[in-house]
């Protein structure tokens, strides 16, 4: 059992508090990442998607997990299983430190993830207080402007690693 923390970072500018629409542990986020086999080495071709509210069962036991999928170049099953609780939205004082939030642990067993892609469904806000929702990050940026603080905002230069932790 490896876990791996998905880190992120971006440059946010008049922004803080990146996060999923519905905080960190949203039921409804899709991750959307790269698998590559503990066995044999071989990378999935496309992205796989693990989402908290969709869980299937283990074959063995009565416990679930969020995503069961076999290698196609060795046959080896593999699981990804989140673990809620433990991710922290992207604020400015991280970014500007040029470090990286943690924002969701994933429990892999005969994989590896890579390769996160950045996709819709975020959320975040200004220094002034004004709440950007269903931000789209797909193009790897976003800018708006900021009525209340009558200034621009943008988030820019989106970074994401897995990391393994204990």
């Amino acid at each position: 059992m490896v876990n791996f923390m998905l880190m992120i970072t971006a440059e946010l500018e008049n922004l803080t508090n990146l996060q999923p629409q519905d905080g960190c542990d949203d039921p409804n986020f899709s991750y959307l990442f790269k698998l590559k086999c503990g066995r044999c080495g071989e990378l999935s071709q496309k992205e796989t998607c693990v989402v908290l509210n969709d869980t299937v069962p283990l074959p063995v036991g009565k416990s679930t997990t969020h995503l069961i999928q076999k290698c196609k170049f060795c046959g080896r099953d593999g699981t990804v299983t989140m673990i809620e609780g433990k991710g922290k939205p992207l604020t400015q004082e991280i970014s500007e430190s040029g470090k990286y939030a943690p924002l969701m642990l994933f429990d892999c067993r005969g994989y590896e993830p890579v390769d996160f892609v950045f996709g819709d469904g975020w959320k975040v806000e200004s220094l002034e207080g004004t709440k950007f929702e269903n931000v789209d990050l797909s193009s790897g940026e976003y800018a708006e402007y900021d009525e209340k603080g009558e200034c621009p905002v943008m988030i820019s230069n989106l970074r994401a690693t897995f990391e393994v932790t204990k």
